[in-house]
């Protein structure tokens, strides 16, 4: 399994409406609205690096209001319950 982080900046006022596009895209599991200087942030999981390329390249960049993406690709996954941690912080 190939797992990419993909950083989305979006149109302000459209953000709702691509994180809910991004995260109806098949091999997309997580979109998160994020603060700091991008405004999502999207988990990709594929069988494939080719995958990848058809998930972001032909699809996330391709949602309206996505201004630009960076895609960054996991090396390593050292623990499922740490990383569910570090994107739910705050919550309960």
């Amino acid at each position: 399994m190939i797992t990419a982080i993909v950083f989305i900046n979006a149109e302000v006022s459209q953000i709702p409406e691509v994180a809910e596009a991004v995260a109806a895209i098949d091999g997309v599991s997580e979109v998160y609205s994020v603060t700091g200087q991008i405004d999502l942030i999207a988990l990709v999981r594929v069988h494939a690096h080719e995958d990848v390329a058809v998930v972001v390249a032909d699809k996330v960049n391709k949602v309206p209001g996505v201004l630009e993406t960076e895609t960054h690709i996991a090396f390593r996954t050292y623990s499922q319950v740490d990383l569910e941690a570090a994107f739910s912080i705050g919550l309960d």
